[in-house]
């Protein structure tokens, strides 16, 4: 059974950094589209950030552009998100996604993941 396993969340004040991780035995493969989606409180679930390692396209939520960086080390089976310039409104579960290639169009979709994380908890506040 596939597990994906979500680290580096807490605590940072506005205008901090965060590295959340994301790791799977799947991820030593090139097969798979990786997400990374939020969850605030009392929102549905949002995609934040994709990327594919047949290509060099990546796809960034317009609020976090210029300020989180998605990449990955295919040999540590690790998907990142670097988070810098942290907000308040960053607030909120991070879920790790995978997408089958075939799926890999929905990526970073909260719909058409073929398997997904129970996510690891940011908080920004002063």
């Amino acid at each position: 059974q596939v597990q994906l396993v979500e680290s580096g969340g807490g605590l940072v004040q506005p205008g901090g950094s965060l590295r959340l991780s994301c790791s799977a035995s799947i991820f030593t493969k090139d097969t798979y589209a990786i997400g990374w989606l939020r969850q605030a409180p009392g929102k549905e679930r949002e995609g934040v950030s994709c990327m594919t390692t047949w290509s060099t396209s990546t796809y960034y939520l317009d609020s976090v552009k210029g300020r989180f960086t998605i990449s990955r080390d295919n040999i540590k089976g690790t998907v990142y998100l670097q988070m810098n310039g942290l907000k308040p409104e960053d607030t909120a579960r991070y879920y790790c996604a995978a997408y089958t290639r075939e799926n890999s169009h929905y990526c970073p979709e909260d719909y058409g993941m073929d398997f997904l994380g129970k996510g690891t908890l940011v908080t920004v506040s002063s």
